[in-house]
């Protein structure tokens, strides 16, 4: 099963497509940079260098809509990303994951993999879904879950 043709704007103004990443597996996670959960940004890195020689990449998209925890312009975030946490895997420009004004990805992949008790919007920043690099499995995970129970359903795809 292909991805669908889902448009992507990159924090640094280059547009992808979702369908760029297919073969890969795949973690998005909505994050923000003034969040409890803001240090996982580390983790995601890790998991991200670990990891990104099996066709795997992490996706970071920046989210304003819980608690206004990210307030920054694209460029702020950019370089919080980089100075903090020295990120490399793509952050796109901040979006809203739920909602009239939700992007596409988030519509998708809600409606995939819906979380607790079937509920389908995102409950609070760094919710994560993995997608296999054939897309038959996406898996919802909750801001909360360790990054190490993902690494363990990673390696399950490789």
């Amino acid at each position: 099963m292909n991805f669908p043709d889902i448009p992507l704007l990159r924090i640094n103004g280059i547009n992808e497509n979702l369908q760029d990443y297919e073969g890969k597996i795949l973690l998005v996670v909505n994050v923000a940079s003034n969040c409890g959960f803001t240090p996982q940004y580390a983790d995601l890195q890790k998991l991200h260098e670990d990891f990104k020689g099996n066709n795997f990449v992490v996706l970071g998209f920046p989210c304003n809509q819980f608690g206004s925890q990210e307030p920054g312009d694209h460029k702020e975030i950019e370089h919080f990303c980089k100075i903090n946490f020295n990120v490399t895997f793509p952050i796109f420009k901040k979006t809203d994951v739920n909602g009239n004004n939700e992007h596409k990805i988030f519509t998708y992949l809600k409606s995939r993999a819906p979380g607790l008790l079937g509920t389908t919007p995102i409950k609070w920043n760094f919710t994560k879904f993995l997608i296999s690099n054939k897309h038959e499995s996406i898996k919802r995970y909750a801001p909360q879950t360790p990054i190490l129970e993902i690494r363990k359903d990673l390696v399950c795809f490789f």
